[in-house]
């Protein structure tokens, strides 16, 4: 995926509390504490401790969040990354050594109608068709 040019920072050793609306690319390397609602993509940093819901686009995961996550299009858990919340998108990544505790759920219109109404059928012989 490529990273559109970056419009904000919350730099390391900075501490931010509230809701955070945003439209474009932020990263945040601080603390973060509350809500994060985007059109655009959040990168989460290394560097970052993060404690708050996420809905956004593209979410991009090096550091620690603790809340869940909503993304209209994905969620990349890089090496570092540590997750503890539910994510919902229909594309997810995660690379070898990040860690995540929660529960995933695809989500996207890509996903069958069929297969939100019932489990699949087996190839089982239909009611009265025994072999005689």
């Amino acid at each position: 995926m490529s990273t559109p040019d970056i419009t904000t920072i919350l730099g390391q050793g900075s501490t931010f509390e509230g809701k955070l609306t945003f439209e474009g690319a932020v990263r945040i390397d601080g603390e973060f504490k509350g809500e994060i609602r985007t059109s655009g993509m959040l990168i989460v940093g290394e560097t970052a401790n993060i404690q708050a819901e996420i809905e956004g686009a593209q979410v991009v995961v090096h550091g620690q969040v603790h809340g869940d996550i909503e993304a209209s299009e994905s969620v990349e858990l890089r090496a570092a990354a540590r997750v503890r919340g539910n994510i919902a998108t229909p594309s997810f990544e995660i690379e070898k050594g990040a860690r995540f505790d929660g529960s995933c759920t695809m989500t996207g219109s890509e996903r069958p109608a069929e297969a939100a109404e019932g489990p699949i059928a087996d190839d089982a012989d239909p009611p009265g068709s025994a072999d005689a």
